[in-house]
């Protein structure tokens, strides 16, 4: 996980976004790049009913102050923690660049995280000022890659005692997949499945043989539901002490969670952990 992207949002949970991205980054030695999150000026415009060059210039102005913000917090944060920005430093550490020029709009997100190993985003749906839902799923949907979503506080560690949330899916077979870089350097691994949470596959004893068979220290729990699978899943990191969560997005369509609830929305909503997940 050389190459880490992390698109910055005004946000009260932008501290535990970067504390994510620099623990992961410091036990890969990887390269962090910064993206202001840009609105998207036309649809706002147009959804103003008004079309006046002031307001115009007002969008522009509000955006280049938002850019400018983004990049002071972003190399303001990581030269304290003695993380070199627009340079590289020693040998094997990690380094970090913004880049400003993004166009605006949710897509490019996508798009450009298609050139990265991991995006780190913040947890939506909670706090006053959390981040926006649709940058998540633009990126669960749109990059074909993996994405770290950091939980409202700052994490201390992440990846020495690892939960994966097995059920069995495709979505959850490539995120175990992609998390091997972290699955490989962690002390303990648990393969999770919870009563009534499995989907036609592999059983977790099977996965955690698996895994075994490549050297990751690996064991298998089943436990009853309580409540729901998602807070099931939760409460077993909570006390088996996971410093991170491996779960495949949306093995139920994004409508059905909507509509019935699901263990990935609740997760998404709730955790207290960073979570590790793809689509």
């Amino acid at each position: 996980m050389k190459n880490l992207l992390i698109p910055i949002e005004e946000s009260e949970f932008l501290p535990s976004v970067l504390q994510s991205a620099v623990l992961v980054a410091r036990r890969f030695g990887s390269y962090l790049e910064g993206l202001h999150v840009r609105p998207d000026f036309a649809g706002s415009i147009t959804a103003s009913g008004i079309g006046a060059p002031y307001v115009i210039e007002e969008f522009r102005r509000e955006d280049w102050e938002g850019i400018q913000r983004a990049h002071r917090t972003f190399e303001v944060y990581l030269r304290e923690r003695q993380i070199p920005v627009d340079t590289r430093g020693e040998a094997g550490g990690p380094w970090a660049a913004f880049r400003a020029e993004a166009p605006p709009g949710d897509e490019f997100i996508g798009q450009h995280a298609r050139l990265f190993d991991l995006t780190v985003v913040g947890q939506p749906s909670r706090g006053a000022t959390p981040p926006r839902m649709t940058v998540l799923e633009t990126l669960l949907f749109d990059s074909g890659r993996p994405v770290l979503v950091a939980p409202p506080s700052s994490p201390s560690q992440i990846g020495g005692t690892i939960v994966i949330a097995w059920n069995a899916s495709t979505e959850t077979a490539r995120t175990v997949a992609f998390a091997r870089p972290l699955l490989e350097r962690a002390d303990r691994v648990i393969v999770l499945t919870v009563e009534g949470g499995l989907v036609v596959g592999p059983s977790g004893d099977e996965m955690a043989r698996s895994l075994m068979r490549t050297g990751i220290p690996a064991q298998a729990l089943h436990v009853p539901q309580r409540r729901g699978i998602g807070e099931t899943i939760l409460e077993q990191t909570r006390q088996m002490g996971g410093d991170l969560l491996i779960k495949g997005a949306y093995t139920q369509s994004r409508l059905r969670q909507m509509i019935l609830g699901g263990a990935t929305n609740h997760i998404l909503t709730m955790a207290s952990v960073p979570v590790f997940m793809a689509h």
